[in-house]
């Protein structure tokens, strides 16, 4: 697995976010049973950065916690059949390692930062929720909808509680030596 993290921000995260978030991504590709070596892109930006990537793509002038760019357009959900066509090596692979290229995740520290002291928790678990809930965009789910939402909702639960992986820390309760 292939993890690109860039941070172009001047916040101090205050943990090792690569060994972490890795963790996190590693175990919402478990959930998900993604029988793929998989590639992901992530950056850390500020407000001012992901306003306007805001603008960019999505025609809007403030600053959310976390963008999604999935690279496969999934029929439903996890379902990788859509990757054994003909044409899905080309599309959704990197030629040079043979990994599927999921899409990139932006998450904005100062955002993140805002919403961690309003409810209450570290920049640690919030970096790592939303972390997990990017995974799930790039793995075709969505949240438009309630019924999307609930089972968004319970999947993000199931990274961390079934994988005993406590976002507080973004340590697993019970690693193995």
């Amino acid at each position: 697995m292939t993890i690109l993290m860039e941070n172009e921000q001047e916040l101090d995260l205050g943990f090792d976010y690569e060994k972490v978030l890795k963790l996190v991504i590693e175990k919402a590709l478990e959930q998900e049973k993604c029988p793929y070596e998989c590639e992901v892109n992530l950056t850390f930006t500020d407000n001012e950065g992901i306003i306007n990537i805001n603008r960019e793509f999505r025609e809007l002038d403030v600053p959310t916690d976390v963008l999604s760019f999935p690279m496969v357009d999934y029929d439903s959900p996890a379902d990788y059949d859509i990757l054994e066509s003909d044409d899905a090596l080309a599309m959704y692979f990197n030629p040079e390692s043979g990994e599927l290229l999921l899409g990139d995740i932006v998450i904005s520290v100062e955002r993140a930062m805002e919403q961690a002291e309003t409810y209450g928790h570290t920049l640690k678990r919030e970096i790592c929720f939303l972390t997990a809930h990017s995974m799930l965009h790039l793995l075709g789910y969505d949240h438009m909808e309630d019924e999307e939402r609930i089972v968004m909702e319970k999947k993000q639960e199931e990274i961390q509680r079934m994988h005993e992986l406590d976002f507080a820390t973004g340590m697993l309760v019970q690693q193995d030596d």
